[in-house]
């Protein structure tokens, strides 16, 4: 069963309602677009991800890149695929025309990567990787870097990496210990290993340009100390002709899920001569890196959402048409079996994956309104729209990440014991989420920087401004009778946040940062209920908003669904807020006190 992997309508009415694509037409930065040239592309998208993209799904999954002669190799269409992404203009959408993109908005480039992700995660990522790192190029790099990869970047000859991971270092970028040497030749000579590395060699490119964090020696200790090199792993040397460029494929990573594009083990200058070139300034690399960072996990939330929103539809054709038991009232066994949508505890385990996934999608949208905003704005409100962006981001990536888990766990359950097999999607879609809570940080990681960092950050600003922007639309939503009793609750909920919040800040002040951040986890997860039962309130009221003013685009079934799904979110997720809330405010601290030889 492999039909419908998301929903065009619901895209549509996201970006045609509750974020408004002509909004940002409207803004010169995109004046250049029109709505109808957005709905061009998402159609074109559409038609890419349907012919070509999701028929190798299953190969790309039960055939993974393997190492070869040092070289990785990929699935054989890759390379066909790659050339398309190109030529096509897929990877440079988002780059301004000088580099022969098209500017359109971030929204737009989240959109794209929604649709293709939902076909086959996979095979999207080798493009939208070589998006986000040339991208970064675009952004800091001198002019002649710029010309010498850009180009190919964006025409799908050349892969773009992060390349950020030491076996040493994990997470822990401070203690990264590539280094480097400059060189009187202007190049910096490159030394050291990485690993988990996406699409970090293989055979569907001429060409693979890393992005590296590196040292250069002498440099000062911790994050500080940090510095950008472009480091390709061909080089171009003075004839214009590639050569090898001292940076060599170790190993190859096999993964539980993801398995279409391959993960490196990489070592750097094992010869002395691998030629890295600096981007900007010397010791400022971590904070250009967090460019690309910063976009990769919005996507990354965004990309689990995808693969969430393909195991729903997967799971609620299968539950339409599998027919099994009777209704609990209905005890003669003469009478046929009726489709398991019937029963209620299947439609619980759909309805849970629809206000995950499309309150995520929505949350994704959010956060992408407000790069746009800020990228193509001016003053305070380019200043308020980037809070609110840094605000939302671990959000974004973290609460969609770890609830894909949970909702491709419950598609795989709709399908019973024919979940567990390769006979359907179901147990792809399970293992192919999984990384999203690794990938681009941890969990934990994101709700330090959520509560340590951002939620506390030019004394509390950001937070003030979402709060505001959260009242207003419930403002808006009141005006329908069916809404005001969702917006009592959340309003009740937002005051509970803020007096969650001060304690724990109380806790940094009395108790020391290790207290104060020990569940930061669940307060990321707390936050992240809160601002999916806001979107949910947003999506009802222009549901509202459309059949007040007898709107035609969207069917009766389609607007009730959103209705429904609210609903369910409310009864069934809100409430989870209260365990949270209590264990926050507790004073027993017991993973801080607790002593490692006692867990055994």
């Amino acid at each position: 069963m492999t039909g419908k992997f998301y929903s065009k309508e619901n895209l549509h009415f996201l970006l045609h309602h509750v974020f408004p694509l002509k909004d940002l037409c409207e803004r010169k930065m995109f004046s250049h677009h029109t709505v109808e040239n957005f709905d061009m592309m998402l159609e074109a998208a559409d038609a890419l991800s349907v012919n070509h993209l999701r028929p190798i799904l299953v190969e790309m999954d039960r055939n993974p890149p393997y190492l070869e002669n040092g070289k990785i190799k990929v699935h054989p269409k890759m390379r066909s695929l790659m050339k398309t992404f190109g030529e096509d203009g897929w990877i440079s959408m988002s780059a301004p025309a000088e580099f022969g993109g098209q500017q359109v908005p971030f929204t737009m480039l989240q959109a794209v990567e929604f649709i293709m992700a939902a076909a086959n995660y996979s095979s999207m990522a080798f493009p939208f990787l070589t998006n986000g790192a040339a991208h970064l190029i675009e952004s800091f790099a001198t002019d002649e870097l710029k010309q010498t990869f850009i180009p190919k970047m964006y025409a799908g000859e050349w892969q773009g990496t992060m390349a950020l991971t030491e076996p040493q270092a994990g997470s822990s970028l401070s203690d990264i210990v590539t280094s480097t040497v400059p060189t009187s030749e202007g190049h910096y000579l490159i030394k050291g290993q990485k690993i988990f590395i996406s699409c970090g060699d293989h055979d569907a490119c001429d060409n693979i340009v890393h992005l590296m964090l590196a040292r250069i020696e002498g440099a000062p200790a911790g994050t500080k100390g940090i510095s950008l090199f472009i480091v390709p792993q061909k080089r171009v040397n003075k004839n214009g002709e590639l050569v090898a460029n001292d940076v060599s494929t170790a190993g190859l990573f096999h993964k539980m899920g993801y398995h279409g594009a391959p993960i490196a083990h990489l070592m750097i200058g094992e010869k002395n001569d691998c030629h890295g070139y600096l981007v900007g300034e010397a010791h400022k690399g971590l904070s250009y890196m967090f460019q690309m960072m910063n976009e990769a996990r919005i996507g990354v939330g965004l990309q689990a959402t995808s693969i969430a929103t393909a195991a729903y539809y997967n799971s609620l054709e299968y539950a339409n048409v599998r027919l099994q038991g009777r209704k609990l009232t209905d005890k003669d066994p003469a009478k046929p079996q009726i489709p398991i949508i019937e029963h209620a505890d299947v439609k619980r385990l759909l309805l849970f994956q629809k206000s995950i996934v499309e309150g995520s999608l929505a949350l994704a949208m959010q956060a992408s309104r407000y790069y746009d905003l800020w990228y193509s704005g001016e003053g305070e409100e380019k200043e308020n729209n980037f809070l609110l962006l840094e605000l939302l981001t671990p959000v974004v990536k973290s609460y969609p990440a770890e609830m894909s888990i949970l909702t491709t766990s419950a598609a795989l359950q709709c399908f019973g014991g024919y979940g567990f097999t390769k006979e359907y999607l179901a147990e792809l879609f399970f293992r192919e989420t999984r990384i999203h809570t690794l990938h681009e940080g941890t969990t934990a990681i994101h709700g330090m920087d959520l509560l340590g960092r951002k939620v506390m950050q030019q004394n509390g600003k950001a937070t003030m401004l979402l709060v505001q922007e959260v009242m207003r639309d419930m403002e808006t939503a009141k005006q329908f009778d069916v809404l005001k009793p969702y917006c009592d609750i959340l309003g009740k909920k937002l005051m509970k946040l803020q007096e969650v919040t001060m304690h724990l800040m109380g806790n940094a002040q009395s108790k020391g940062a290790e207290v104060f951040l020990s569940d930061a986890s669940l307060y990321l997860e707390l936050f992240g209920i809160l601002c999916v039962s806001w979107q949910w309130i947003k999506q009802v009221t222009v549901a509202e908003q459309l059949k007040q003013s007898n709107n035609k685009e969207y069917s009766a079934e389609f607007l009730q669904s959103k209705h429904l799904a609210l609903q369910y979110y409310f009864e069934y997720e809100l409430p989870k807020t209260e365990g949270l809330f209590t264990r926050l405010k507790s004073s027993n601290h017991l993973t801080v006190e607790a002593k490692a030889g006692e867990i055994v």
